[in-house]
């Protein structure tokens, strides 16, 4: 090429630089073709094309544009890091580090080569080599702030903090505005037990660039985790507005929403949150467990969200290649059960009896704690009764590692997308079958997730179809419970805040469950039974509040509204006593406060629902013999309520029988469930080791 044809498409490539840098995409590909024609030599016009044709969402086209530019020019560090670049937007990270490697062969401590490299491996999740990568690239831009951002991603992935933030802190030296260091200061801070930190980082990012929606969006998780309800409201309002169909931000919207009794514009939010689902958009499928929404519904938003955690885990699950050995035919059944509840937690209230039930059946338990030791006695008890591993301070890889090197048959993931979601954590495959059990009341819609151990009444045959999982259904209820707690003697009526005489109806399920239509039918029966009042949990900013205005509203005094503060688990069985029957809600229904009204030998009433959330308490009531408490519609359950209220005769014969039948009552046969679960995981461990793939089991 002549050196006046050499400067000719130096300035060609120059208005392609600035097209491109303006976002005039289609201008800048339109003049590179041209140029190309007329320079077909020219490398960089070839390059160029190809760069504004990746960014046209061009792929193939822009696939043909690079490799004519590396025919042109083998030896071209820029067109190697572009054809990476491009192979790693396919998905092809192994083919990125190859090739990128060659080209540091050609070019040795190249700046731009080695951040390509480690961004490479980043994706591989070879964190420790990506580490690698960006250190040696900042040797060559020392200036660079976004390679010490990219150092400090690796050193978080690699469990090092401490070491990310240092490096956060130099990306800030020189670019004190670089949002993105906030952002990652927010992971970190996160990582390091510094909520309230963590949600101020993540507030100055999106004060440094308001129009990123995913910064208000983190900072409303971290907000919500301190408490600060109204102001993650706020942060995750910001984000819907910047991004309407923002599924995490809304569906996170709405919950809060719920938790704080706040019904104002939530009919249209569920509408827009329903309307994202069906898009097959990602929305939490713990929310849509309190919606009002079908098993079709629910299942399709667990199979978005899970196709989202394979996507972003497939990475990671290939580079660890876990590979699970078969186990001898006679060796014992290594059963692994892992949690953030094994304190004093509902998860732990509930599995405790069972795991010392189960401690001398053979089988070897094994409890993988996510959460630190609270010194509770939940704790001491698990720990004597099981070999129970604090894993609360690795990340999802160490824990992995962790469960599979105590070779884990059997792992029951009682999380599932409830409290600290540990779906990333059973993406990894840690264990060769996977069981979804307790604190998820729905199908998991994951690969990863072979069996869901549940019973005939929460997921009948109808609803067989939306459960993803091979179904497993004891011939029991499916939810133990803790048969050596105490009851302590109740404090006076007076000092409970209640009335000395009349009627209490009582609902202490979890603000977000008790929606307006579940008010508006508590509401009726108040107005029908009018000497009884309302006993009901407290919740978070201004809750009871609104609760008490929304009552003024139905024509109901305030006063008969009582608020349960939150206590200590034996005080709060206590109040039972005073309980004459408790009134569950729907469409996610009460749980573990179901079984603890039944232990304290209060009756309750509830009305079965279309979702495995809403049926727990039925499921609860037939294993106790009291089927006559379940209805089956609205209008059944507000007469029942009402007639039952008006005859605290009945109430009374109801609470002597739950009395009375509690020690040979089958809902809290312990030893009975144990042998139930035993045969269970005799029975998927027994088809596991002869090859049989998961199946659905009626034990």
């Amino acid at each position: 090429m002549t050196e006046a044809f050499s400067a000719k498409s130096d300035a060609v490539a120059r208005q392609i630089v600035d097209l491109i840098s303006r976002g005039s995409l289609a201008e800048a590909e339109a003049l590179a073709a041209r140029a190309r024609r007329q320079f077909p030599a020219a490398a960089e016009l070839a390059r160029l094309h190809g760069v504004a044709l990746l960014r046209l969402q061009r792929p193939i086209d822009a696939l043909i544009a690079l490799e004519q530019a590396a025919e042109i020019d083998p030896q071209n560090i820029e067109v190697q890091c572009n054809l990476a670049s491009l192979q790693l937007t396919n998905g092809d990270a192994d083919g990125a580090i190859e090739r990128l490697r060659a080209a540091l062969r050609m070019a040795p401590g190249h700046s731009a080569v080695l951040l390509g490299l480690g961004n490479a491996l980043m994706a591989a999740a070879r964190y420790t080599e990506a580490r690698e990568s960006y250190a040696l690239a900042t040797y060559g831009a020392q200036g660079h702030p976004g390679l010490r951002l990219n150092l400090a991603a690796a050193e978080l992935q690699i469990g090092r903090a401490e070491q990310a933030q240092v490096h956060i802190a130099e990306a800030l030296q020189i670019h004190p505005r670089f949002d993105a260091a906030y952002a990652l200061l927010g992971q970190v801070l996160s990582r390091l037990g510094q909520p309230a930190q963590a949600a101020e980082a993540w507030l100055q990012a999106e004060r440094l660039a308001p129009r990123n929606a995913q910064y208000p969006l983190e900072a409303g998780q971290l907000l919500e985790e301190t408490g600060m309800l109204a102001a993650a409201a706020e942060a995750y309002a910001r984000a819907v507005q910047l991004l309407p169909d923002n599924g995490p931000a809304l569906s996170q919207l709405v919950f809060v929403q719920r938790k704080r009794c706040d019904w104002r514009e939530l009919d249209s939010l569920s509408q827009s949150l329903l309307r994202l689902v069906e898009a097959d958009v990602v929305v939490s499928p713990f929310v849509m467990l309190a919606e009002d929404v079908s098993a079709t519904v629910q299942e399709r938003a667990a199979t978005t969200y899970a196709a989202m955690i394979e996507r972003e885990s497939a990475a990671l699950r290939k580079r660890l290649d876990l590979v699970h050995a078969k186990a001898a035919p006679n060796s014992p059944i290594q059963v692994g059960f892992v949690a953030d509840g094994f304190n004093e937690h509902a998860t732990g209230l509930l599995i405790v009896a069972l795991i010392e039930a189960l401690a001398d059946d053979g089988m070897q338990l094994h409890l993988f704690a996510t959460t630190a030791d609270d010194g509770g006695p939940i704790r001491r008890r698990l720990a004597q009764a099981a070999t129970l591993h604090d894993v609360s301070a690795l990340d999802h890889e160490q824990t992995a590692r962790r469960i599979h090197e105590t070779s884990i048959e059997i792992l029951f993931d009682l999380n599932g997308y409830s409290g600290r979601n540990t779906a990333k954590l059973m993406a990894l495959r840690a264990a060769p079958l996977q069981v979804n059990w307790l604190a998820y009341p729905g199908t998991s819609g994951a690969a990863w997730m072979d069996y869901l151990l549940a019973d005939k009444i929460v997921v009948p045959d109808v609803e067989r179809v939306h459960v993803s999982e091979k179904l497993l259904r004891l011939p029991r209820c499916y939810q133990p419970s803790d048969i050596t707690r105490t009851i302590p003697a109740p404090p006076s009526r007076a000092e409970c805040g209640l009335p000395e005489t009349g009627i209490v109806f009582a609902c202490f399920n979890n603000n977000y469950k008790l929606n307006q239509a579940a008010f508006a039918r508590l509401m009726l029966i108040a107005h029908q039974v009018p000497d009884s009042v309302l006993w009901l949990l407290s919740g978070p900013e201004g809750a009871d509040d609104r609760l008490r205005a929304a009552a003024t509203a139905a024509g109901i005094a305030p006063e008969r509204l009582i608020f349960l503060p939150r206590l200590p688990h034996a005080d709060y069985l206590a109040r039972y006593a005073h309980v004459d029957l408790f009134l569950d809600t729907l469409p996610y229904g009460a749980h573990t406060t179901a079984s603890d009204a039944l232990w304290a030998g209060c009756p309750l009433l509830t009305c079965s629902g279309t979702t495995f959330a809403g049926r727990v308490a039925s499921s609860l009531l037939t294993q106790a013999g009291l089927p006559e408490l379940i209805t089956e519609d609205e209008e059944s359950f507000i007469a029942m309520a009402t007639s039952l209220g008006k005859q605290p005769e009945a109430l009374r014969t109801l609470r002597r029988h739950l009395a009375q039948q509690r020690a040979s009552n089958p809902l809290f046969d312990m030893r009975g469930f144990a042998a139930d679960f035993s045969r269970t995981v005799q029975t998927i461990s027994a088809r596991h080791r002869i090859g049989r793939p998961a199946a659905d089991i009626d034990i």
